[in-house]
């Protein structure tokens, strides 16, 4: 028989009483499991019988007031399309008439899409007619559908009205080597133009394309410090359209009824200019039938033909020659090798053909080199024996001798 510590330690005669003990049904682990299965079933309960669309999302409640009639607008807007997180907003489509072209900047190549008439003489013009800017003759402006442009009258011409320097200026530059300067690709970059217009002298000729925000203010500019101005005409390039001037440009496919249309276009965008120039061109100003009107209405009109020498085939000389008007031909790309050395051997060119044939005349862009250059050859040039002269004066130089 077995004993216990308990029966050991019990009073002599007496039984020890056996201690009941408690166990569980069942064990610890089964339990837990038995707690996690109730409250799965309490989750599944809510969300059963709750009704909860979100499904216990976090809701955050915000009022909303009726949209106003400006809100209604903007909401029928057609909407953003974005890529690669840059917004990009839909274009319109084309009225009709009208047709969306790109510019090429020439100067920095930057590309602009700018929605301009339709082909064609009979086609509407896109842009309000430019108010006439301060300072210009009204004798010398007519009413076309596109805006004012320059006319004659009788022996008042825009080539000697708005021509830059005296009586006496001219006078000088007939017995001494002249030159003159012409800075074309103006009007497109307001920040360039302004640095020609105030940092190169004023018998500097300054060339404006018809485009840009505002051209006729920064004209307005240029001739208050006294330079000359000319307006280039876009004209047809070889590479045409890949290499675009820009809207309106004069083609050598179109009839002379719709370049001519074009170039009254151009000549309403400002005024106070001595003549008109190529813009590029290099197919157009080749081209004879498509430059003799050109030359014909310049010539009637008052004007000077410049050409910026950028072919050797070009027949803008025998069609200026043919129409008796004031014209002139650059002789050296001042620029054409945009470094400081090459640009001051090319002024040093010049200075050797005004010696040997009493003018010339040479071309640049508004390239800050260039302008820098320029500027600084020029203030010592009178020195050497030579003079600088506004575009008109070479020109009548050019046609005396």
């Amino acid at each position: 028989m077995a004993v216990s510590a308990d029966d050991l330690s019990a009073p002599l005669g007496q039984k020890s009483k056996r201690k009941r003990q408690f166990r569980l049904p069942f064990s610890g682990t089964q339990a837990l499991a038995t707690i996690l299965a109730l409250l799965l079933l309490g989750f599944l309960g809510v969300a059963i019988f709750n009704n909860n669309p979100m499904g216990g999302e976090p809701v955050a409640r915000v009022a909303i007031k009726a949209p106003s009639a400006t809100e209604d607008k903007a909401a029928a807007k057609p909407p953003v399309e974005v890529k690669h997180g840059t917004p990009e907003t839909a274009k319109a489509p084309e009225a009709p008439g009208q047709k969306t072209i790109t510019i090429i900047d020439g100067s920095s190549g930057a590309r602009k899409d700018v929605v301009v008439s339709s082909e064609g003489s009979d086609s509407a013009a896109v842009d309000a007619p430019p108010p006439v800017m301060t300072g210009i003759d009204q004798k010398l402006l007519e009413k076309s559908r596109h805006g004012m442009v320059p006319i004659a009258t009788g022996a008042l011409k825009s080539v000697t009205a708005y021509a830059a320097g005296s009586e006496a200026e001219r006078a000088r530059a007939m017995k001494m080597p002249s030159i003159s300067i012409v800075i074309g690709g103006l009007g497109v970059g307001a920040a360039k133009t302004t640095d020609a217009i105030m940092k190169l002298p004023p018998a500097v000729t300054l060339g404006f394309t018809p485009y840009g925000s505002d051209p006729g203010k920064l004209v307005e500019r240029a001739r208050a410090q006294r330079h000359e101005v000319l307006l280039q005409l876009p004209m047809e390039p070889f590479d045409y359209p890949d290499n675009d001037p820009g809207p309106q440009t004069l083609l050598s496919s179109a009839t002379a009824e719709q370049n001519l249309d074009r170039m009254m276009w151009h000549m309403s965008r400002f005024q106070g200019y001595v003549g008109v120039a190529n813009f590029m061109g290099a197919r157009f100003i080749a081209t004879d039938t498509a430059m003799q009107p050109i030359a014909r209405e310049a010539s009637k009109r008052g004007l000077a033909l410049f050409d910026d020498g950028s072919t050797p085939r070009s027949v803008a000389a025998a069609a200026a020659e043919g129409q008796g008007m004031p014209f002139a031909r650059s002789d050296v790309a001042i620029d054409a090798v945009p470094t400081s050395a090459d640009i001051d051997k090319a002024l040093a060119r010049l200075e050797g053909l005004a010696k040997e044939r009493g003018v010339a005349v040479g071309v640049a862009s508004a390239l800050p080199i260039s302008i820098e250059r320029i500027s600084a050859w020029a203030k010592t040039l009178e020195s050497r024996g030579v003079m600088l002269v506004p575009l008109t004066t070479a020109m009548l130089k050019s046609k005396s001798s």
